[in-house]
């Protein structure tokens, strides 16, 4: 079986830069601990602060779309509405 590899960019308002990453922070020991989760890492851009990605990792598509319909992702997206400007979620494959 395939891993999936997941690269979420997330856009951050210049004005809610605390409160997106705040919440953004509080997805990431809830997620470790999720079936089929390899990896969860959230980085911030050096030169951009308000440019979140996150880098995951994950066993199968099936067990990431899972994660996707947690009630944890729901309370996230309720928290920051507004608050993000754009975000970009791509499914990869490792080729090498």
């Amino acid at each position: 079986m395939t891993n999936l590899t997941i690269v979420a960019n997330i856009q951050a308002r210049a004005d809610k830069i605390d409160l997106v990453k705040a919440e953004l922070l509080k997805l990431i020991d809830i997620t470790r601990a999720e079936e089929g989760c390899i990896n969860y890492d959230l980085h911030q851009d050096n030169e951009n602060p308000a440019h979140f990605l996150f880098f995951e990792n994950w066993e199968s598509r099936e067990l990431w779309q899972a994660h996707m319909g947690n009630s944890h992702l729901a309370e996230f997206k309720a928290a920051t509405e507004g608050a993000i400007e754009d975000f970009t979620v791509n499914e990869m494959t490792r080729i090498a």
